[in-house]
C-alpha cells in the first residue's frame, strides 16, 4: 500500500477548472438545451398544421390528391407519419436535398404505377395522358393476341385434298401410291472395299503393261509421220 500510495502521488492531478471555465460550460449547455426544445417546439408546429391540411384535405370531396412543397428529410418524415395515421397514400418524388417533395393521394384513388413512373421522371400527367397509355397498352395486347392466333392456325395447319388423288388421272393411282412411298438410301451405294482398290499385278506385269500402252500410243503417232509414196505415171 505504501508503494501503491507513493505513486498515486507522484502522479500529476488533473487540472482544476476555474469558476469561469464552469460558467462558460454550462452556459453552452443551456444553450444547446434552449436550442433543442426550440427546434422540438417548431417540428410540433409544423405536425399540427401538416395534420390541418391532410384533414382539410380529407374533407374536400372532389380533392385526389395534395402536393407538398420540397423540404428536408426531417419535415417528409413528420409527414409520412401524420399520412399512415390518417389513411391516405404518401409518395416521395425529386432529388434528395434539392428538390424532394411528396404528394398524397386518398385510397380510393391510388396511383396507377404509370402515374407513378411518370412523376418519378419528373414528367407531367393527366387524365388524357393515361387515356393514351391504356389505348395503346390495348392495341398492342390486340395485337400479340392475333399474332399468337395466327401462328398457332400455322400450327395447326391440316390441307384440305391429299395431292395423290389430285394427281391421279395424270399418273394413275398405282404411280400416285409409288411416288408417295417413303424411300430409304442404299447405304452400300458408292463404297469400295479397300482390298478392292490395291493393284494386285507384279512389278513386271505392272511395266509390260505400261510399255504396251506406250507402245499403243506411239504407233499411231510414227504412222502420221511416215510420208506417203507419190503415184508418178509411167
Amino acid at each position: 500500500m505504501d508503494l501503491l500510495g507513493s505513486i498515486l502521488n507522484s502522479m500529476d492531478k488533473p487540472p482544476s477548472v476555474s469558476d469561469k471555465q464552469k460558467a462558460l460550460m454550462k452556459k453552452q449547455r443551456e444553450e444547446i438545451e434552449k436550442r433543442q426544445i426550440v427546434e422540438a417546439e417548431k417540428l410540433k408546429v409544423f405536425r399540427e398544421k401538416v395534420e390541418e391540411k391532410i384533414n382539410k384535405f380529407l374533407q374536400n370531396g372532389a380533392a385526389r390528391e395534395c402536393k407538398f412543397q420540397p423540404m428536408e428529410q426531417v419535415y417528409r418524415s413528420i409527414i409520412h407519419d401524420v399520412a399512415e395515421v390518417a389513411n391516405v397514400l404518401a409518395y416521395s418524388f425529386g432529388m434528395e436535398g434539392i428538390d424532394r417533395y411528396i404528394i398524397i393521394f386518398k385510397r380510393e384513388y391510388a396511383p396507377t404505377e404509370d402515374h407513378l413512373n411518370a412523376l418519378r421522371r419528373g414528367e407531367e400527367w393527366n387524365e388524357e395522358i393515361a387515356k393514351r397509355l391504356n389505348e395503346e397498352r390495348e392495341r398492342q395486347a390486340k395485337e400479340d393476341e392475333e399474332a399468337n392466333k395466327s401462328r398457332k392456325r400455322k400450327q395447326e395447319f391440316v390441307p384440305i385434298t391429299n395431292y395423290k388423288d389430285k394427281y391421279k388421272h395424270l399418273i394413275g393411282e398405282e404411280a400416285a401410291l409409288q411416288a408417295a412411298r417413303k424411300t430409304e438410301t442404299n447405304r452400300s451405294y458408292g463404297f469400295v472395299p479397300s482390298e478392292n482398290k490395291k493393284d494386285q499385278r507384279s512389278i513386271e506385269e505392272t511395266l509390260a503393261d505400261i510399255r504396251a500402252k506406250k507402245k499403243k500410243t506411239e504407233e499411231p503417232a510414227n504412222q502420221a509421220l511416215e510420208p506417203e509414196e507419190e503415184n508418178v505415171p509411167e
